[in-house]
């Protein structure tokens, strides 16, 4: 009460009062604020009372004004927060955009009952694929525990190459494509048949964009036993890691020095033993369906061995299973071919040699869209 007394009593303040009984209600908040402000200070410190009216009433002013000041800049502040950047809708515009791409190339590939999931698209025969597989996988899973039983009671002496497995993947693989109509086009077979009549064991080789490339190389192969090159992380996927842990197959962990020496041992002993190899040296899927480079170290295992690389281009599987569906599509009879190439023998080459005219035969049984861009891919 005293302070704001004797602010009135002074000339300065009264021009103050008659000046602010002009202002709005809210500064009025805003100048008892500032009053209320200087009789705690006045209440902690004392010495707060000897003051200059002229110069605290300047200062409420400057007080007012600040406070008016904030409160404009939260009301800007939350208007940038309320109003999206043009970035961030250009973001969920493009977003979208890629969506409905993805949609209307799904309907135009596998018709108007096709849809997505998170899993990958389907449609009425992807569907009827999907439960093919299932049916015959449950069958080919108790055969599969069979084989694992049979080798843990004889020790692992008998049918040591392990072909029992090989056996069972080979029928799921060749009754799936026989019920969804699957099997591909196959030319210069007989050279391959030939080639088997010989006794003779090689390295399959060939270029992979699509998970049907797997059943259409075991096909090609015929039923022979054979054993793939494949990466470690597949053995997590349901019963096909049972059939390759079962039948042994070549995994490799890339992570590992170690084990990819181990790898390397294990697939000579297969070809020394008289069992075929099967690989896609780029080491992954192409999501573009164009060759990709090939990995390091591919053909080690046959150069090492001394033994010849049947090169193997496989043509048109991701025009029946992209990477975004989750089953074919539509049957891939008259659509899917694999061209089987003449054996390359290591012997006399080196191992980029080697590589470098497998790869060349490669590319020339392949169309020209599934073709690399440049000769350094």
């Amino acid at each position: 009460v005293v302070v704001v007394g004797f602010i009135a009593e002074s000339k300065e303040g009264r021009k103050h009062i008659t000046a602010t009984t002009n202002h709005t209600s809210s500064t009025m908040k805003s100048t008892c604020c500032v009053a209320a402000a200087l009789l705690l200070a006045a209440a902690h410190n004392p010495t707060t009372l000897a003051f200059s009216p002229s110069s605290h009433v300047h200062s409420a002013s400057v007080a007012v004004r600040s406070q008016k000041t904030r409160r404009t800049s939260l009301r800007l502040s939350a208007a940038a927060i309320a109003t999206p950047s043009n970035d961030d809708s250009s973001s969920t515009t493009t977003t979208l955009t890629k969506q409905q791409k993805r949609i209307q190339q799904i309907r135009k590939e596998g018709g108007i009952f096709a849809f997505n999931t998170k899993f990958g698209a389907l449609n009425p025969y992807a569907i009827y694929y999907g439960l093919v597989s299932i049916a015959l996988g449950l069958v080919w899973f108790v055969a599969l525990t069979f084989s694992q039983l049979f080798y843990k009671l004889t020790g692992g002496k008998l049918d040591k190459r392990r072909r029992l497995p090989v056996f069972f993947s080979h029928v799921w693989g060749t009754l799936l494509m026989l019920f969804t109509g699957c099997f591909p086009k196959v030319e210069n077979w007989d050279a391959i048949k030939d080639f088997h009549k010989s006794g003779r064991k090689a390295m399959f080789v060939a270029n992979h964009n699509s998970w049907m490339d797997i059943p259409f190389l075991g096909h090609t192969i015929g039923w022979h036993n054979y054993k793939f090159v494949a990466k470690k992380e597949l053995e997590k996927v349901p019963i096909l890691g049972k059939a390759i842990k079962v039948a042994k197959n070549v995994l490799v962990d890339r992570s590992n020095r170690r084990s990819q020496l181990l790898t390397l041992k294990q697939g000579m002993k297969w070809l020394d033993d008289g069992v075929n190899l099967c690989t896609f040296p780029e080491g992954t899927r192409s999501r573009s369906g164009r060759l990709m480079p090939f990995k390091n170290g591919a053909f080690k295992m046959a150069h090492k061995a001394g033994k010849p690389v049947i090169p193997v281009s496989i043509c048109g599987a991701a025009k029946v299973m992209p990477s975004y569906w989750m089953f074919p599509f539509k049957p891939a009879h008259n659509v899917c071919k694999v061209v089987l190439h003449e054996p390359i023998e290591s012997e006399g080459k080196t191992e980029q040699e080697l590589a470098d005219a497998v790869r060349d035969a490669i590319v020339a049984g392949l169309p020209e869209e599934q073709r690399p861009l440049t000769t350094t891919q």
